[in-house]
């Protein structure tokens, strides 16, 4: 049996009751969410993820599959919103973050890959001194029922994002786009630059016709393009924290 960790994640390993977890302390977020400037974000999440981040669509394969993620940082490997170790207070936290050292793994059997996916856990976070998810007796106590609970919402709704990243490839809506800005007094300076992201062209909606529009509309995805679109201006907010963070505000 292959498992196929996902991004961000090691060495993962299938969970069982009898394993004992250390789980991040609240706010805490693993290392690669740290020093990542990007985190996929789910179907559901869109409204609440836009309030804060620019919501983009990414593709490690050159564009023949996409997904949504939250922008936290201009600069490579730079979080904006993390302090320390922990998440800038009152801000929300991606559910990617927040499943974490959880995940719902591909697996394969002879180089099949099987539909059902499979409860795992980072093999780091195991230790004996960690948390016990489940009694002597092999009942769930409250805390795994959350984790449970939240594992399989996000993978309900992720495999809903890829279903509308396919939607929006076929239909020609997605174009790529950067962002360029320099701070105040910097204007000499090489410009801050941000590349590798798709945007929903908004012209190209027009251009539907009427079934696909009424698609997008079924399928709850045209509400969530508008909500994307709406989101790129949250990359002001991002320079701005970088200014104040650098002390340039």
């Amino acid at each position: 049996m292959q498992i196929s960790p996902p991004f961000g994640y090691r060495e993962i390993v299938p969970f069982l009751k009898t394993q004992k977890v250390r789980l991040p302390a609240p706010g805490e977020v693993p290392e690669f969410v740290r020093q990542g400037n990007a985190i996929p974000v789910s179907f559901a999440e869109f409204q609440a993820v836009a309030r804060e981040y620019p919501i983009v669509f990414t593709s490690s394969d050159n564009g023949r599959n996409f997904v949504p993620v939250a922008v936290l940082g201009i600069a490579p490997n730079e979080n904006l919103f993390c302090e320390s170790r922990g998440w800038a207070p009152g801000v929300y936290v991606p559910a990617y973050a927040r499943r974490y050292p959880f995940c719902m793994a591909k697996i394969s059997v002879n180089n099949v890959e099987r539909q059902d996916r499979l409860i795992c856990v980072e093999k780091a976070a195991l230790d004996e001194a960690g948390d016990s998810l489940f009694d002597a007796k092999g009942e769930a106590l409250a805390r795994w029922q959350e984790l449970e609970r939240l594992l399989k919402e996000y993978e309900t709704d992720s495999e809903r994002a890829r279903e509308m990243t396919t939607i929006l490839a076929d239909y020609g809506l997605l174009e790529p786009f950067s962002m360029q800005a320099t701070f105040k007094g910097e204007e000499g300076a090489p410009p801050m630059q941000v590349v590798g992201m798709h945007r929903v062209a908004e012209k190209r909606l027009e251009n539907l016709n009427a079934a696909q529009l009424r698609n997008l509309v079924r399928k709850g995805v045209l509400a969530r393009l508008y909500i994307h679109l709406l989101s790129l201006e949250n990359f002001g907010r991002l320079l701005e924290r970088k200014a104040a963070r650098s002390g340039k505000a």
